[in-house]
């Protein structure tokens, strides 16, 4: 299935029913495709106008940039949801002899060694997402500078919400020298790109007095 070929209200249906997938990672993925959407209208709402035109330059790179995020965060939702397929499958094995407990506790090694990466990359891709929304709230069209502050707002909720994704998912691993270098990147990203979302949040805030 391809979720981002789908409607807003069938995505909403299937995210809302007992079915295994989506989930909180597809969903944090969406939320960053809407970030860099909005980071993306407020370059392109600043391109070609004479007022900003010291910034023309960067500004139409920033739209290069920002389609591919774009691009980046629905192709992970559909990577995200592939990839926990087999854990849920591994959740349902049973495990009533010994070499059941054993083929199921093996599966469910790699099962979550493979789930955790898809949410870890939608950090990933909100760190890169963040110095672009920075720039359109610093030099963007001064009109849509709230939707910078919405950008940064929802990237935050995206980083945040994937990383939950990553801490559950090494919780039961067996190989916890794995799990703790997975769960060291999940906390500097979260600590960095977090404070940095925060503050463009408040800058933009102020600027227009909320």
């Amino acid at each position: 299935m391809v979720f981002r070929d789908q409607t807003i209200d069938a995505f909403i249906h299937e995210l809302s029913s007992k079915a295994p997938i989506p989930g909180g990672g597809g969903a944090s993925a969406l939320v960053g495709a809407l970030s860099a959407a909005l980071t993306h209208m407020v370059a392109a709402l600043t391109v070609g106008k004479p007022k900003y035109a010291t910034v023309e330059t960067e500004m139409n790179e920033l739209l290069k940039e920002t389609e591919s995020l774009a691009n980046r965060f629905l192709a992970l939702m559909d990577e995200d949801a592939a990839a926990f397929e087999p854990l849920a499958q591994a959740y349902r094995l049973p495990k009533e002899t010994e070499a059941e407990r054993a083929e199921k506790t093996q599966r469910m090694e790699v099962a979550l060694k493979s789930a955790v990466l898809p949410p870890l990359e939608i950090m990933e891709t909100c760190a890169k997402s963040l110095p672009l929304i920075a720039l359109c709230a610093e030099k963007g069209s001064v009109v849509a500078v709230s939707d910078a502050g919405v950008a940064a707002s929802l990237c935050r909720a995206a980083l945040e919400g994937a990383s939950l994704n990553v801490f559950i998912n090494t919780q039961g691993m067996q190989d916890k020298a794995y799990a703790s270098s997975l769960n060291q990147r999940a906390r500097e990203l979260l600590s960095r790109y977090g404070a940095e979302a925060e503050t463009i949040y408040r800058a933009v805030s102020e600027r227009i007095g909320a």
